[in-house]
């Protein structure tokens, strides 16, 4: 889809606008009966469930007013969340999982500011913040958190902490501005290599389309979620949205809420874009972090230390043992590939049974790791 239409749908008020606007020219224009009729009908749902639409946006804003800073970057406004003190540590700047919103790490942001300054921001199209200008990119937002954060008052030097596609945002931050970072803890990142050069991944494609639709379907004031709804039918999506809800609890809910328009899912369908061969390859320069790019800067890889879950892909089960044993080890070092982005890398393991879900089912070991590497880096006070 254009980037152009997906500006103009990620507008909220465009369903009713269009919905009065067929709605007044049914009733008005020279035309067979029927065609009016048909025009004033259409166009009084459309507007109907355009103003269906708005009301939900309005009242969850009502609802939940902003908890930190919504940062001007000229035209649209991103929220930013700084809170606990710094001790004579770098603050720590979290990313979540997908294109999600700050509270998708709000659980091991609250206990990081016991002792640490923790900041989360939400991504254009997400939480508080708004939708922002298309395409969305990992590029684009990398530059937009700093402008965030200089925009909140917040100076660093930063420990980047990015978990899944978060880690590639963060890795992408990193090596734009390596002045700025202390170090890099990437939490099983997503490698772009695995887009352009592994197996092609049906979820990969049904998760774009599931925000496309839930998109259009949140303009018309229908409050689907179509990726929702498929996890919740597939056993193994299933167990992962129970880890995910059963950690977040209400600060989920919150953010689903505050994301009950069309922009958010939008924004998902235009970032996710990149997670596609095509898409991969025509934004590879501007996103990935290749070797030696980071230069000496600690860069911590935490992970689990084997990849089963990567089993249950429809694509590894339908494959012959030759070819399932060789997505296996691709998946597994493809993610290796982030040590060699800095001279002073280091690899640590999850414990044991660790999946790639192990920031909800295991926080406090990501805390009390991410305590050990702040203790670590020089001039940081215990």
């Amino acid at each position: 889809m254009p980037n152009v239409l997906l500006a103009l749908l990620s507008r909220e008020w465009i369903a009713l606008a269009v919905g009065i606007a067929l709605l007044v020219s049914g009733t008005a224009a020279p035309a067979p009966a029927p065609v009016k009729w048909a025009c004033a009908i259409f166009g009084a749902l459309l507007a109907l469930g355009g103003l269906v639409n708005l009301t939900r946006i309005s009242r969850a804003r009502r609802r939940h007013p902003p908890q930190g800073k919504l940062c001007n970057l000229g035209g649209y406004r991103v929220h930013l969340l700084a809170e606990g003190s710094s001790h004579d540590r770098p603050p720590i700047v979290l990313f979540g999982g997908g294109h999600a919103a700050g509270a998708a790490m709000i659980h091991i942001h609250r206990a990081l500011v016991q002792r640490n300054r923790s900041i989360l921001i939400d991504r254009p199209g997400t939480g508080w913040s708004d939708t922002g200008p298309f395409p969305r990119t990992t590029a684009r937002e990398a530059q937009e958190m700093m402008a965030a954060l200089d925009a909140a008052g917040e100076s660093g030097p930063f420990v980047f902490v990015g978990y899944s596609f978060g880690g590639l945002l963060a890795a992408n931050m990193a090596r734009r501005y390596p002045q700025r970072v202390a170090a890099l803890v990437l939490l099983d990142p997503t490698p772009l290599e695995t887009i352009v050069f592994g197996p092609r991944l049906a979820a990969l494609r049904q998760m774009r389309t599931d925000e496309l639709k839930t998109a259009l379907a949140r303009l018309i004031g229908w409050p689907a979620d179509f990726a929702r709804s498929r996890l919740s039918r597939e056993s193994a999506g299933a167990a992962v949205n129970n880890r995910f809800e059963a950690c977040l609890g209400a600060d989920l809910e919150r953010m689903r809420e505050l994301e009950a328009g069309a922009g958010p899912h939008l924004a998902n369908y235009s970032i996710y874009r990149e997670l596609s061969p095509t898409g991969a390859a025509a934004s590879g320069w501007e996103t990935v972090v290749y070797d030696g790019d980071l230069g000496d800067l600690p860069v911590f890889l935490v992970a689990p230390g084997t990849t089963e879950e990567i089993g249950s892909l429809p694509e590894m089960r339908a494959a012959q043992q030759s070819e399932a044993q060789r997505m296996q080890r691709f998946f597994a070092r493809t993610r290796e590939r982030y040590l060699a982005t800095s001279t002073r890398s280091q690899r640590v393991h999850a414990p044991p049974g660790s999946t790639h879900q192990f920031v909800y089912e295991n926080p406090e070991f990501i805390v009390e790791t991410l305590r050990g590497i702040l203790e670590s880096l020089p001039g940081s006070r215990r």
